[in-house]
């Protein structure tokens, strides 16, 4: 049964407090028991999704988290993604796993480039949308002013379902519409507590608002929402555990169960009976204690049960796959079965990678994960040049990952790497060191993008003899353009009619 599953990523903008909220609907569903800034101290604070060093040391979350609970019955799959957009790679092909997002907003900053930027890629994928206002218990623009912001901005009608008694050093609680009761702060530290008021009269100025924000804006349409026209708007405030209750409960009666994937002409329905899923995403290193491996599959199809045999295209013969885990946030466990909308890690040594479509019969293939053509390029330089083979170990496994892509030059033998924002050099860095205790520096290339490139094998010949010198393979063998400038691109464009230059790859 699909019906159950909500499978749904969390976007926003940097600081918008997405790892709170993360953390408190974990809470909410039993998968952690004590909330990270309880259990930490000081600069130790941070939540069970974010793990990897450079995370903790900065305070971001770099990687796309995996996390499942379950709550009365309906198990939910969250997929927590990186807020930096230097990780925008990484974050598109994980909403291309989801069937749902929550839109997180910092109530005193509003829509922010981030957010906006993410929620276009929802919108080319029409994935549906529900808006959580965060902060409400500190000072932030006035309600009105972010509804109809969130309105403009995202093009999208919005459907208020809770109201902010006030704000800031006024914030009395919230309203819930549906039931007519005001959650309100409690005890010194002021949190949501669990206990509702449900006789509470408004002061008239915010009884008059509350209204206001109910009768001037649509009312909730099922419908609208699920296509991607409509945004039901929650308040709260992620730290002090309020509004996640509500947000918890609209995710389960509002967010859509498992959507068909789009697969070539064909488009797979989650009631097929055959196994069929695709992988998102590839993380080494889990546990630096055992060098993994893990390809995360979003199961589109059929009931999968461990032991199971599945065709990866990428490989052509079938595999058995006998250590399927479900995720915990750090924790795992052994799943036994799993159904459409589920996400799965699979553990491997390099057979399955980014974009392969998993099968019982390798009859289809799965389509819309793309690579970006990287907006900087640089070369490795090793500390320690007997560490070659290490080295190209490393970016083999984080090219996989998709932190950074590889480009190995027809002339000459320093390896450039591309990326897509500068953050993920440090990645890169830091990762090297502590995960391959491999010690290495970046120095500029002469490039400044790249371009895939596509034609008739001829013309693709005929331009390998005069361009050499600026063409480099990628990790799948393909031919790669590495431009100095933009106006490169377009130079070699116009000579060249015959052949694509390309600035995405789709697997």
């Amino acid at each position: 049964m699909t019906s159950n599953r909500r499978t749904f990523a969390i976007i926003s903008h940097p600081d918008a407090g997405k790892t709170t909220l993360t953390e408190k609907l974990l809470l909410q569903g039993g998968a952690i028991h004590l909330a990270g800034e309880v259990k930490a101290r000081g600069a130790a604070r941070r939540a069970r999704s974010d793990w990897m060093k450079i995370e903790q040391q900065r305070g971001i979350s770099v990687t796309s988290s995996v996390m499942t609970f379950e709550r009365e019955g309906i198990t939910f799959n969250l997929l927590d993604t990186p807020g930096h957009e230097d990780f925008s790679e990484d974050t598109y092909r994980t909403l291309t796993a989801v069937d749902s997002a929550i839109m997180v907003i910092d109530a005193a900053k509003g829509i922010e480039p981030q957010t906006r930027k993410l929620f276009e890629v929802c919108r080319l994928r029409n994935v549906p949308i529900i808006t959580f206002v965060n902060k409400v218990d500190r000072e932030g623009r006035p309600i009105f002013e972010l509804l109809d912001e969130i309105a403009d901005m995202l093009a999208l009608d919005v459907s208020p379902q809770m109201f902010p008694v006030g704000m800031g050093g006024q914030f009395e609680g919230i309203l819930d519409y549906a039931t007519g009761a005001i959650a309100r702060p409690e005890g010194p530290s002021k949190e949501f507590l669990g206990t509702r008021d449900a006789d509470a009269v408004l002061p008239e100025q915010f009884a008059e608002e509350a209204e206001l924000a109910q009768i001037g804006y649509p009312e909730f349409d099922l419908e609208a929402y699920r296509n991607g026209d409509l945004t039901p708007v929650y308040f709260g405030s992620a730290l002090k555990n309020f509004g996640v209750t509500e947000l918890i409960e609209a995710i389960a009666k509002y967010a859509p169960p498992p959507r068909p994937q789009p697969a070539g002409e064909e488009v797979i329905s989650p009631d097929r009976d055959e196994v069929t899923g695709f992988i998102f995403k590839v993380q080494a290193n889990m546990d630096p204690n055992h060098r993994d491996r893990i390809a995360f599959m979003r199961q589109v199809s059929g009931t999968f049960k461990r032991g199971m045999k599945l065709t990866p295209s990428g490989l052509g013969k079938p595999i058995a796959i006998h250590s399927p885990i479900l995720f915990f946030a750090q924790d795992r466990e052994l799943a036994d079965t799993a159904e459409a909308g589920d996400i799965i890690g699979i553990p491997n040594h390099g057979t399955l990678r980014v974009g392969d479509t998993l099968s019982e019969k390798n009859q289809i293939r799965f389509t819309g994960l793309p690579n970006f053509a990287p907006e900087i390029l640089r070369r490795v330089v090793l500390a320690d040049p007997t560490k070659t083979k290490q080295l190209r170990k490393a970016l083999d496994d984080l090219s996989e990952e998709g932190v950074i892509q590889v480009f190995y030059p027809e002339i000459g033998g320093q390896w450039i790497i591309g990326v897509v924002g500068q953050l993920q050099l440090e990645v890169l860095v830091s990762r090297l060191e502590a995960e391959y205790k491999v010690a290495a520096h970046l120095e500029a290339s002469p490039y400044a993008t790249a371009r895939w490139l596509k034609g008739e094998e001829k013309a693709l010949d005929e331009f390998e003899k005069f361009n050499r010198a600026t063409l480099a393979r990628d990790r799948d063998g393909d031919l790669v353009f590495l431009a100095k400038s933009p106006w490169d691109v377009t130079y070699q464009q116009e000579k060249n009619p015959e052949l694509a230059f390309s600035a995405t790859k789709e697997r």
